[in-house]
This record gives C-alpha cells, structure tokens and sequence, in this order.
C-alpha cells in the first residue's frame, strides 16, 4: 500500500566558514515552527537542515586557520552547528553534510545523467567572481568602492572587491529552460513567495539567462566530475542537490526509492532573500533537465538587521544565539522572532523590545493567566478541576475566539506566516485574561451560592482552564517547552494523552478536560528577568 506523501520542509544548508548567528536561527526556527504545526496537525512531516561545506570560501577560511577543509567542517559542525539545534530546541528529522559520501555519490549520479543527456557541454568563461557569494556577477550587479576600497568593484551583498577569474569550465544549458521558467512563475504564482521576491526573479529570468558554468579546476575543495577528475563541481550545483539527495535521490536502493517517493517533491524551501536567485532560478532549471518534480514553495524571508545592517559575521554584527537564549531562554528566543518580524520581510532586533516583549506577553501575559488559573484552582477546589455549570454568553463568546484563534492560525500557516498565526494565538491570551477580569472569580467566589460543583466560578475555573488547553495546544509549535508545562500544570497528560498527539483542531472546542482533573501551579512558565548590566 502506497504511503501519503509528507509534508517536507527544508532550510538552507549553512555555510561552515564561521559559527551560526542569529540569522542562521532565525530560518532554522521558522522551519522548526512551520513544521511543529504540521506535525501538530497529525501529518507525516520531514524537515531538513544541514551544512554547505565545499567551494572556495571554506577552503580559504580552513588554510587561513591552518587545518584542512574537511577538519575544519568537522570542527565546525560538532562544535557550532549541530549543538545550536538543540540551543534552539529544534526538532530536525535529518542533518545533511555535503561531505557526506551518501550526498556526494548521488550528486555525481545526478550530474552524470545531465552529461548524458548533452545537458552540459565543455566551454570558457570570465567574469567578476565573489567568493562570499560563490557567484559569478554581472557587471550591472556590482557597486563602486569608497574608501579602501575606492576604484574597486564589490558585491552588493558582501561589500568585498570582486575577483576576475578565467576559467575553462563545463556549462549547464541553462538558458534553454528560460521560457519553462516564466510558465512555472506565471501558472504557479506560489512558487515563489513573497510576491515580491516572484517580481524579482521574474524580472531576472527575462533580463536574459545565460547557460550556468558549472565546475572549478582552479582548486579542489569539491565534488570531482565523474567524467574529468580535474575538475569540481560549482558549489552551488551541489549544495542546492542536498534537497533531493537526502531523502534518496541517486540511490537505487528500493528503501531508498521508497523514501524519495513519498517525502519528494519538497512542499517548502525557506531560503534568505540574498540566495533567491539560486533556489528560484537554477534549482528548478535543474529539476527539470532531469525530469524530476518540483518543490512547491521556495519562500524567500527577510534579513535580521542590527544597527541597520545585515547580520554579518564578517562585518561583526553577529550574535549568537546563546547570548540571547542563555538569558531569555530558547521559548522566548523562538517567540519573539517568529512574532515581531513580518516573514518575508527585513526586521530589526533589539535587546530592549525583546525585553519588553518577554515581560508583557510572555510573562505578564500567557504567565500570569495560567498562574492565576492554578491558584485560584487550588485555593477555591483544592487543586481539583470543578465541574462546570451553565454558560453564559462570556464563556460561549471565549469559545468562539479559541475556533476563531484556530481558524486564523491554520490560514496563516498554508500561507508561511508564522507571525501572522502567533498573532491569531495571542486574540486568545487576551480574551482569556479579559475574561477572568470581567467575571472576576475572586469576588465571585465570596458568594456562597455561586461557589461549589456546577456554580458560577466552577464554570469561569473550569472555562479558563479550557482556554489554557487550547493555548497549550496552540504554542506547543512556538514555545514547546512553556507548552509541555502548561499541559502538565492542567493535568492533561493523564487525562487527554501526549500534547504531541492533540490535533490542532481540538483548540477550537471546550470541554475536553474531565473534572477532577488535578490542577498544579508548579513553576512560573516564564519567571521574572533582570536585564544584564551593560
């Protein structure tokens, strides 16, 4: 019986010259967010990440530290790459390397076959190279230098000089798939996404597409060419092949087969905005000369600024995201990007607005709400969930924001805006605590008649512990470990099962907690901070 496809996400694979900085976080969260929703959803879901470890760029950084390439992508990832996962509590399905022998067999399968099929023929090139972009390019591209580096041409995205290289290269034909190309974008508009990053690349391909040099020989930090060892293949040609090979192309193993055929096509490629072109441009070209499906979604998301600039580590804006996470911890480092930027657009960070973001939603807000709810829980039923009574239109107009709060979030999330879906949750948070203030239990709870099973303030308990259920389930894909204690806090692993196993669609309806469940206020879900002295 043949499997459902899943739904298979992908980040960028990063480069291995230097640590990851928070922009490197900040789309491996995204990716980690969108595809803890699906999984939230009861989906098969897949979700790839991974290091970009061969090209020029490596090379360089790895002789300027005096190791080979491969020692130095091996220090790299044991000790930055893979653990920033775990900092960032992300929860990948595969690490993909491409110096691992699973890629690098495959990929030259993949080129062999493009070879074959007089895909790719033998010619020259020269032109302006940027070795931080690992791209030949165009005049009209490049910027004039000040300064320094007055009388010099650099690249747009670096602010570096440009290299004038010749080479004799081999060249995938890529100025045949031009017209392909503006089909794919004009009958599939959700290709690429944002609209605007679709004018761009639009835009690009009519400009005129030249075929695409595709290996080096002037080093050798590569995949070698099956049919011409002198020659590796052009970075890009394989990073972008991690996509596919991961999950089985090139392996004739029938597992192999199997797996690529249910996880393939990819569903969404999050990429930055500065490797749009590569991802919208050359990796469908590719796709299509081999005849194979193509992904869905390539989303191309905004730059993180800091002091008006591109996160850069070589214009040391960088930060980790360890001096984020160590103090605010990972719930709130995952919040706040994926809610106070517009994905698909440029957003800023600052410490101050983190800072008061964390204290007013997170611990003034979602916090304070679900500390209430147990304490009062505790104080007025013993820390047993009462049974409700009759609803009044307050608690049927709550209920009706959680399926609203539900609707909206799952619209937001097809549509790749996780901040949009946040901000969809948070109509809940404050319907919630605009709740216990218009029925005010604690006053309620002074008369004699409305306190006990089935009164007045066992049905606001028993209705704003629903609501806490729904946050649980909601946030569970944004902030997994302040959900895992608010589902623990309502009691509701021995009443309902795994927070995991809760469909996204059983937020939208109360009445799912038994009464008796017990309730425990436990600790805060996110505690008071002292900002750092500077």
């Amino acid at each position: 019986m043949a499997t459902s496809k899943s739904f298979y996400l992908t980040t960028p694979i990063y480069y291995v010259n230097d640590a990851p900085h928070i922009g490197h976080a900040y789309t491996t969260v995204a990716g980690d967010v969108l595809t803890r929703w699906h999984r939230q959803r009861q989906e098969d879901v897949w979700f790839l990440t991974g290091t970009d470890e061969h090209g020029q760029k490596v090379m360089r950084t790895a002789e300027a530290n005096g190791v080979t390439p491969q020692e130095w992508a091996d220090r790299l990832v044991d000790e930055s790459w893979v653990p920033v996962l775990e900092t960032l509590d992300a929860r990948n399905d595969d690490f993909i390397r491409t110096t691992q022998e699973r890629h690098t067999s495959r990929v030259q399968t993949f080129i062999q076959r493009l070879y074959d099929a007089g895909q790719v023929y033998q010619g020259s090139y020269e032109g302006p190279y940027c070795v931080g972009c690992e791209e030949y390019k165009l005049p009209g591209e490049l910027v004039d230098g000040t300064g320094e580096h007055e009388g010099e041409k650099l690249c747009p995205v670096h602010g570096r000089p440009v290299e004038m290289l010749s080479e004799e290269n081999y060249f995938f034909r890529m100025s045949d798939y031009t017209d392909r190309l503006l089909a794919l974008y004009e009958e599939h508009p959700e290709f690429v996404q944002p609209a605007s990053a679709r004018n761009e690349v639009i835009a690009f391909v009519k400009s005129g597409m030249k075929d695409l040099s595709i290996s080096r020989n002037t080093f050798d930090w590569g995949i070698p060419l099956p049919w011409d060892s002198s020659h590796v293949l052009y970075v890009w040609f394989d990073a972008l092949l991690n996509y596919a090979t991961a999950v089985g192309l090139g392996d004739d193993d029938d597992a192999a087969r199997e797996r690529f055929e249910r996880i393939w096509p990819a569903d969404v490629h999050l990429v930055g905005k500065d490797i749009l072109r590569f991802h919208a441009v050359i990796w469908p070209a590719m796709l299509m000369a081999a005849g194979l499906p193509l992904p869905t979604t390539i989303f191309a998301h905004g730059w993180l600024l800091v002091g008006g600039e591109k996160m850069s580590k070589s214009k040391l804006t960088g930060i980790a995201p360890s001096q984020i996470i160590d103090h605010f911890g990972s719930d709130a480092f995952r919040y706040y990007f994926m809610r106070a930027i517009t994905f698909g657009q440029d957003g800023s960070f600052s410490w101050e607005d983190m800072s008061a973001r964390y204290n007013g939603d997170l611990a003034n807000g979602l916090g304070n709400l679900a500390s209430r709810v147990a304490a009062m829980v505790g104080k007025y039923f013993d820390g047993a969930l009462p049974q409700a009574g009759e609803r009044t239109d307050l608690e049927t107009n709550l209920e009706a924001v959680a399926a609203k709060a539900v609707a909206d979030a799952e619209a937001a999330i097809d549509r790749i805006s996780p901040n949009d879906a946040i901000n969809a949750v948070w109509t809940l948070v404050d319907a919630a605590n605009l709740y216990l203030t218009q029925t005010e239990p604690w006053k309620v709870a002074k008369d004699p008649d409305a306190v006990g099973q089935g009164g007045r303030l066992a049905t606001i308990l028993a209705t704003a512990a629903e609501a806490l259920r729904s946050l649980a389930v909601l946030l569970n894909p944004v902030t997994p470990k302040a959900s895992a204690g608010l589902w623990t806090l309502l009691g509701a692993d021995a009443a309902l099962g795994g927070l995991d196993a809760q469909p996204v669609a059983s937020a939208a309806t109360f009445g799912a907690l038994p009464a008796g469940t017990t309730i425990t206020k436990g600790d805060a879900l996110f505690p008071r901070l002292e900002d750092p002295e500077v």
